[in-house]
């Protein structure tokens, strides 16, 4: 919308009554701010299979990299094979060297049993050799190149692996961004007000941090891992089926700490990212709220409550960290006590001449890589135990019930509106027809309205809190949708136009004025981008601002700092009525607009905002009521209804609720002071 306060969704809160009507609707739907935290992932495959599936646009770059790791993995499990035909070479060319020259193997075998060196003529019967013959170090040496090339282009090829599936996992993660970031836009105000907004920065940044974490660095390794220990197994297979069973004993001792430990990591990570997620909120609280915290004296007791919730997250992180840091001393010591096992039955094969040297070397080569990836598998569970966690609070995000889509017939003229030439009259009609609206079937707030406004009147909506005042305007600008009846806006029903169009043909200035990190010129163009700095200037001095901005070093170049604080609240009000005023729309909101201004600005403003409204249709919400004796037609409401209507004086002739509400604000204004109680 080009004159809404951008914060507007966020910043139009219901009043105390009708929030606690949108809270009793709450209470039945995902509080994800409050409560206790989750014990573990509610579905944990489901949401791991989700997450591996955000990988799914990019299967040909997955292709290649799983084609690149296979051929990684079979060069690496090659390797120690190559490297024991090196040993066998230097061993048995060793050996050959000790036995008597121009003998057959067999006759240096019959002599070495004669002589009773049975042991010793077992071993050399597994051997390759010829007596007196030495080491062949040519032999040795081609043995040797072929390894270095083994092992080099397994290097390549896992680079190759890495930097295919990394940028594959980038554009993912990008992506998931990209779509969390288009899903916030297409959530309704009320996922808003049921979502407190530390909880939802946590989301949107560390779950979705932590999954492109765990994506990035597990993934690849995990795919390595799993290759390396089925190319292992069958390496050692073709070895000796008998160690290859000693090998393979670690398994079960394994598979009993992944089940013992496992569930209890995932529920301590994901109470672990809870607690982190509950933690954003109070920060963001005691920040936002700084000045007030310390206006009443509560820097103590804000502490103590960030100190208490930090503890929590303290013992959450200590136990997830350990659980998870465990887990790989556990299978590095399951993974030696393999070793020593195959160390010995191995020494004793080789002696008894079933096995050659070499071979036992390279079986314990593979041994030392068939319990690493299983060690590195039993650390990257519980990184995938916590993405995954993280991830299903992500898919919670994208999966909420989004803002009702247009119609399929609806009409988008917004750009009709984009730039208009207000002539003061015939646009911006609004009527109301038996509309009906709650924020909980159980809790009916609007009951029956009906109300035409015409072009250039200006409507004052006052009532006592909860009346449903900043509720008639939510439904005006399509923030919630009606329940029954219809809204038209110069006789097209609301409800068959985009909300684009309806938004931009509305203009918004808030009580809490919203301006963003920027010059004071972007902030006051951001009601129309394509303003000329004339127009700029031009809507300022409309608003009486113009003088106040030129009074500062840079002018309309001054940077705006974080919430605008570098510049006074009245300042700051000023402002966002230049940006309305810029935007020219059709239908002008005001929500107590000038309540952060002093008396004499306030009466320039309105001066000003008489020649804005000129033409178009106005609302006022009031709470002070001097403010609105000029307006052409006051609303009173009770409960969601119009009580009253009529021109102020009207009204207090009838000595109703207006009557009522007049009397109650004004009743110590002795001195003639009307505002002296202030607001109600």
């Amino acid at each position: 919308m080009s004159a809404a306060d951008p914060a507007a969704p966020a910043a139009v809160d219901p009043d105390e009554e009708e929030l606690a009507a949108a809270a009793s609707a709450r209470a039945s739907s995902d509080d994800w701010g409050a409560g206790p935290p989750p014990g573990r992932a509610n579905a944990f495959w489901p949401s791991f299979t989700r997450m591996i599936a955000l990988l799914a646009p990019f299967k040909l770059q997955l292709a290649v990299a799983g084609l690149a790791s296979v051929a990684s993995v079979v060069l690496a499990v090659a390797a120690p094979k190559v490297l024991g035909r090196a040993t066998n070479i230097v061993f048995e060319g060793a050996i050959s060297s000790l036995l008597p020259a121009g003998t057959t193997k067999e006759q240096a075998i019959e002599a070495m049993t004669a002589s009773g060196h049975g042991d010793m003529a077992d071993m050399v019967r597994a051997m390759d050799l010829v007596p007196g013959e030495g080491i062949d170090f040519a032999a040795l040496g081609r043995v040797l190149l072929l390894a270095l090339a083994v092992y080099a282009a397994s290097a390549l090829l896992s680079w190759l692996e890495g930097f295919v599936l990394n940028w594959a996992m980038i554009r993912a993660m990008y992506r998931l961004r990209a779509d969390v970031e288009a899903k916030i836009h297409r959530l309704p105000l009320s996922y808003f007000d049921r979502v407190q907004r530390g909880e939802l920065l946590s989301r949107l940044t560390n779950d979705v941090d932590n999954v492109t974490n765990t994506l990035q660095q597990s993934l690849s390794s995990a795919v390595t891992s799993v290759l390396t220990v089925v190319g292992v197994v069958a390496m050692m297979l073709s070895i000796s089926w008998r160690l290859t069973l000693v090998a393979l004993i670690v398994l079960p001792l394994m598979g009993v700490m992944f089940g013992v430990i496992g569930p209890r990591s995932q529920k301590a990570f994901t109470t672990q990212w809870a607690r982190t997620g509950q933690l954003n909120v109070r920060v963001e609280e005691s920040f936002s709220g700084h000045a007030l915290v310390r206006t009443y004296g509560r820097t103590a007791d804000s502490r103590a409550r960030f100190d208490a919730e930090n503890e929590e997250l303290y013992r959450a992180g200590l136990r997830a960290q350990f659980l998870s840091g465990i887990m790989m001393p556990i299978m590095q010591v399951i993974g030696n006590l393999s070793y020593v096992a195959i160390a010995v039955v191995g020494g004793l094969m080789v002696a008894g001449g079933n096995l050659r040297l070499g071979d036992v070397q390279a079986f314990i080569q593979y041994s030392q890589q068939f319990s690493q990836p299983l060690a590195q598998l039993g650390s990257m569970a519980t990184s995938v135990q916590s993405s995954t966690a993280s991830a299903e609070r992500i898919f919670e995000l994208l999966d909420a019930e989004e803002e009702r889509p247009d119609a399929d017939d609806a009409v988008d003229d917004a750009d009709d509106v984009a730039e208009p030439a207000r002539t003061g009259g015939g646009t911006g009609v609004i009527e109301m027809d038996h509309v009906r609206f709650s924020y909980s079937p159980d809790a009916e707030l609007i009951g029956d309205l009906s109300l035409r406004v015409e072009p250039g009147q200006t409507v004052a909506i006052v009532g006592p809190t909860g009346a449903g005042k900043t509720t008639l305007v939510n439904l005006l600008m399509r923030f919630y949708e009606i329940d029954a009846g219809r809204i038209t806006l110069d006789g097209r029903d609301t409800a068959a136009m985009s909300r684009h169009e309806v938004r931009a043909r509305t203009g918004m200035v808030l009580q809490d004025p919203w301006l963003f990190a920027g010059t004071i010129r972007e902030n006051i163009r951001y009601g129309r981008p394509g303003a000329s700095d004339a127009a700029v200037e031009a809507a300022a001095r409309a608003c009486y601002v113009d003088h106040i901005v030129r009074a500062l070093p840079q002018g309309y170049e001054t940077v705006l700092d974080e919430d605008a604080a570098n510049i006074s609240a009245g300042e700051r009000q000023l402002l966002t009525i230049a940006r309305a005023f810029i935007a020219d729309p059709d239908v002008l909101i005001l929500d107590e607009a000038t309540s952060s201004v002093d008396t004499r600005t306030e009466l320039l403003v309105q001066q000003a905002m008489a020649a804005l409204r000129y033409g178009r249709t106005s609302f006022v919400i009031a709470h002070r009521l001097s403010t609105i004796r000029d307006a052409d037609t006051i609303l009173v409401m009770e409960h969601g209804d119009i009580v009253e209507q009529g021109t102020h004086a009207e009204l207090l002739e009838r000595g109703g609720a207006y009557a009522r509400l007049h009397a109650a604000q004004f009743a110590h204004a002795m001195t003639g002071d009307e505002d002296a109680v202030g607001d109600d």
